[in-house]
Protein backbone atom coordinates (compact mmCIF):
# COMPACT_ATOMS: atom_id res chain seq x y z
CA UNK A 1 0.00 0.00 0.00
CA UNK A 2 2.75 2.34 1.18
CA UNK A 3 4.27 2.00 -2.44
CA UNK A 4 1.27 2.65 -4.53
CA UNK A 5 1.37 5.76 -2.28
CA UNK A 6 4.51 6.74 -3.13
CA UNK A 7 4.50 5.70 -6.91
CA UNK A 8 1.74 8.36 -7.16
CA UNK A 9 3.56 10.99 -4.92
CA UNK A 10 6.71 10.47 -7.30
CA UNK A 11 4.57 10.39 -10.33
CA UNK A 12 2.94 14.08 -9.93
CA UNK A 13 6.45 15.09 -8.93
CA UNK A 14 8.17 13.83 -11.95
CA UNK A 15 4.83 15.61 -14.09
CA UNK A 16 5.25 18.84 -12.28
CA UNK A 17 8.86 19.00 -12.97
CA UNK A 18 8.52 18.17 -16.43
CA UNK A 19 5.39 20.40 -17.25
CA UNK A 20 7.74 23.19 -17.28
CA UNK A 21 8.95 22.17 -20.64
CA UNK A 22 6.46 21.46 -23.90
CA UNK A 23 6.16 17.74 -24.53
CA UNK A 24 7.55 16.59 -27.25
CA UNK A 25 4.57 16.20 -29.95
CA UNK A 26 3.98 20.36 -29.19
CA UNK A 27 7.71 20.66 -29.74
CA UNK A 28 7.51 19.08 -32.92
CA UNK A 29 4.49 20.77 -33.66
CA UNK A 30 6.10 24.17 -33.22
CA UNK A 31 9.06 23.24 -35.19
CA UNK A 32 6.42 22.13 -38.28
CA UNK A 33 7.90 18.70 -38.40
CA UNK A 34 6.71 15.64 -40.39
CA UNK A 35 7.45 12.74 -41.61
CA UNK A 36 10.93 11.09 -41.53
CA UNK A 37 12.32 14.31 -39.30
CA UNK A 38 9.35 13.98 -37.41
CA UNK A 39 9.71 10.56 -35.99
CA UNK A 40 13.23 11.45 -35.77
CA UNK A 41 13.09 14.26 -33.54
CA UNK A 42 10.06 12.06 -31.74
CA UNK A 43 12.73 9.31 -31.10
CA UNK A 44 15.48 11.49 -30.12
CA UNK A 45 13.46 13.04 -27.74
CA UNK A 46 12.09 10.45 -25.75
CA UNK A 47 15.94 9.05 -25.66
CA UNK A 48 16.50 11.55 -23.53
CA UNK A 49 13.41 12.20 -21.86
CA UNK A 50 13.90 8.23 -20.32
CA UNK A 51 17.48 9.54 -19.99
CA UNK A 52 16.40 11.91 -17.24
CA UNK A 53 13.65 10.15 -15.81
CA UNK A 54 16.29 7.21 -15.09
CA UNK A 55 18.42 9.59 -13.79
CA UNK A 56 15.43 11.03 -11.77
CA UNK A 57 14.24 7.93 -10.36
CA UNK A 58 17.74 6.98 -8.98
CA UNK A 59 18.61 10.21 -6.93
CA UNK A 60 15.27 9.45 -5.47
CA UNK A 61 15.95 5.96 -4.64
CA UNK A 62 13.64 3.71 -6.48
CA UNK A 63 13.41 -0.03 -6.87
CA UNK A 64 11.62 -2.61 -8.98
CA UNK A 65 7.81 -1.83 -9.61
CA UNK A 66 8.23 2.00 -8.50
CA UNK A 67 10.70 2.71 -10.30
CA UNK A 68 9.85 1.39 -13.94
CA UNK A 69 6.09 2.83 -12.81
CA UNK A 70 7.76 6.35 -12.43
CA UNK A 71 9.75 6.33 -15.12
CA UNK A 72 7.05 5.20 -17.57
CA UNK A 73 4.92 7.86 -16.23
CA UNK A 74 7.81 10.57 -16.96
CA UNK A 75 8.78 9.58 -20.08
CA UNK A 76 4.90 9.54 -21.02
CA UNK A 77 4.21 12.94 -19.87
CA UNK A 78 7.54 14.20 -21.28
CA UNK A 79 6.42 12.70 -24.46
CA UNK A 80 3.27 13.90 -24.56
CA UNK A 81 -0.09 12.22 -25.34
Amino acid sequence: MTRVALVALFSILASSVFAQEPSCKAQAAEKKLAGAAQKSFLKKCETDAAKGCTTAAAEKKLAGAAKASFTKKCVSDAVGA
